[in-house]
């Protein structure tokens, strides 16, 4: 993979099919684990929101991330849902403008729609091999957005028992779509759709969650003993995938409590309301990777993982890929 330069500033600029051809998930997982053995660093955001005539809401995010010493990073994101139904954009569109950490001098420009989908798997990839049991043989898939295929691509590369991926969503053909084209990379493996959630958390070892919604579609009833949970789609305060049960029933962790606890919906609204409480988080990937948890203590125990992102964890991967695609 040859990665373009600007001779100017020697910039690398990283695009879409760059970054997706550079690395298999193991590579990026193990190496995102490795990072998470130094401080996270500095971590900000801000978002912003705009609601349109029909009431379609968008997003606007600036996700900062600073390693001292070692790098300094910003994606600039757009979130627009009403591109689904016009097909014309992507609902998720953004650029990553990677610096240097000692002098501040920019280093790479990347592909931040490509760069979110990597980082996003790669969370969820490195929270399952760090908490789904190793055996797992099924799993359920609740969405087939753009995000699904990069999030069963991770899982299925990080646990290579799994023989069964069922694909929830609110259109079907859609699910039926995602199913056709993951059986193409993953011919040893059964892919089908299911009709409703339901049915397919109560089969799944591993259910992997990216919906965007305000009211929980995950129940804790549902889950069987041993059932990893791994909830992606909940990005605002007012967004949760999750009902109070999952939470009780199983036992939490996180990607960083610097972007889960106060941020998001997920955790919020039942810290809020006294259904569990901030110790009830039992640890975070520094803690999970620096081992000062052990995570998983057996094969029945029900485990929850909120991936809620941050910008650490975006400039993490950039770095990889950077480091990645100067090295071939």
């Amino acid at each position: 993979m040859q990665a373009s330069v600007v001779e100017n500033n020697f910039m690398l600029m990283l695009d879409a099919d760059q970054l997706l051809d550079c690395l298999p998930f193991t590579t990026l997982v193990d190496e995102l684990a490795a990072m998470h053995r130094e401080p996270i660093g500095l971590v900000d955001e801000m978002l912003m929101e705009s609601k349109d005539d029909a009431d379609n809401v968008s997003h606007f995010f600036i996700r900062t991330g600073w390693q001292p010493e070692k790098a300094v990073g910003a994606k600039v994101i757009t979130v627009f849902p009403r591109n689904n139904q016009q097909r014309e954009w992507p609902s998720i569109q953004a650029v990553y403008i990677l610096f240097e950490g000692k002098n501040g001098t920019p280093i790479a420009c990347l592909d931040g729609t490509a760069l979110t989908w990597l980082k996003t798997a790669s969370d969820s990839a490195l929270g399952s091999k760090l908490l789904a049991r190793e055996n797992i043989e099924s799993m359920l898939m609740i969405g087939a957005g753009q995000m699904a295929p990069h999030l069963v691509s991770a899982h299925c590369e990080i646990r290579p028992s799994l023989q069964r991926v069922q694909v929830w969503n609110r259109t079907a053909d859609k699910a039926q779509q995602l199913c056709d084209r993951l059986a193409e990379k993953f011919s040893a493996i059964s892919f089908s759709t299911v009709g409703d959630i339901e049915t397919g958390a109560r089969q799944a070892d591993l259910i992997c969650s990216a919906i965007g919604c305000q009211q929980p579609i995950i129940e804790g009833a549902w889950l069987k003993p041993g059932t990893h949970v791994d909830l992606i789609g909940a990005f605002t305060t007012e967004m949760r995938e999750a009902d109070d049960e999952v939470l009780t029933r199983g036992s939490l962790f996180v990607d960083a409590r610097e972007t889960t606890l106060r941020h998001i919906g997920e955790l919020m609204i039942p810290l809020a309301a006294g259904v569990i409480g901030e110790s009830d988080v039992l640890a975070d990937f520094s803690d999970l990777c620096q081992q000062r948890h052990a995570g998983r203590q057996s094969d029945d125990e029900i485990t929850v993982f909120k991936n809620g992102g941050g910008g650490h964890l975006d400039l993490m991967c950039a770095r990889i890929l950077h480091a990645h695609s100067q090295a071939s």
